[in-house]
């Protein structure tokens, strides 16, 4: 992997645990050289998400996504930001084996893609991966709460701290992940007040996604934010603009044009009085 000239600019992970209790940690998703482009500049992290594989390609669930879909979007959202620090999802089946296999899977993310840390869902029953990631020198953003990957055996997405029994199983989760050298964590679909609890309960970072205004930073997919996703927009979503409607007006209008043949108009094609060949 080529070195990235920007890293020594770019937010890491120390600088996102060191921020816990302080500013609110910025944070979006990306999948894409463009859209990492745009969003570099407003963020401090961005997570390249397993959602990827229901944003992009079509997906029910995130466990479409694979380590070389995870690696190739990663690739591209480095190229395009050089401020954010950048983790990439470990996606199902490249961690849950054994603390070896994810070493593996995380060191091949790293040295494949340059991002400045991975992210793998789980508490108390991953801990030991999370820890084998650590030691290999890797920062690693733990998850939980609802976690997307074990929708399958969760029956759905189900919201988590609603009884005392899972309550206590949420703090466990956190000290593990914390205990285990996680630099932040991920704190999704889990009741308001147990979420800030939580926030206020473990000494790193935590950034929430249908949580609580209390954690230490905020997540969104950036589809979502933006009003580009077609499907059932979550709950805990808003969205700050509605691209949906700008691009099926856009394209609307371009339908019409070319079936009027208003487009290509004199200004959109090339003549010889131009002089220059350049598009």
């Amino acid at each position: 992997m080529t070195r990235d000239p920007s890293a020594d600019n770019r937010i890491n992970a120390e600088d996102i645990r060191r921020r816990k209790g302080g500013v609110p940690i910025v944070c979006l998703t990306a999948y894409t050289y463009p859209i990492a482009r745009l969003l570099d500049p407003h963020v401090d992290l961005l997570l390249v998400g397993d959602s990827v594989a229901m944003v992009l390609h079509g997906h029910a669930t995130t466990l479409g996504a694979s380590l070389e879909m995870m690696i190739a979007h990663g690739q591209a959202v480095m190229r395009g930001s050089a401020k954010a620090c950048v983790v990439v999802d470990m996606p199902a089946g490249s961690y849950e084996t054994s603390p070896a296999q994810a070493a593996t899977s995380a060191r091949r993310i790293v040295e494949e893609t340059g991002c400045q840390a991975v992210k793998l869902e789980g508490g108390v029953d991953m801990a030991a991966q999370i820890a084998a990631i650590v030691t290999e020198g890797i920062p690693v953003m733990g998850h939980i709460g609802l976690q997307p990957q074990s929708v399958e055996k969760d029956g759905g997405y189900k919201i988590k701290g609603r009884t005392q029994d899972n309550i206590a199983a949420l703090f466990r989760d956190a000290e593990a992940v914390e205990n285990a050298g996680a630099f932040s964590v991920v704190i999704e679909g889990t009741m308001e007040a147990v979420a800030a609890k939580l926030t206020h309960h473990i000494s790193i970072p935590t950034i929430g996604i249908g949580a609580s205004a209390d954690c230490d930073g905020q997540i969104l997919v950036i589809d979502d934010m933006v009003g580009m996703t077609v499907d059932r927009v979550p709950k805990f979503v808003k969205e700050y603009a509605d691209l949906r409607s700008v691009i099926a007006d856009a394209a609307a209008r371009y339908a019409a044009e070319v079936r009027s043949r208003a487009f290509p108009s004199p200004d959109h094609v090339f003549t010889t009085a131009a002089g220059k060949d350049e598009t």
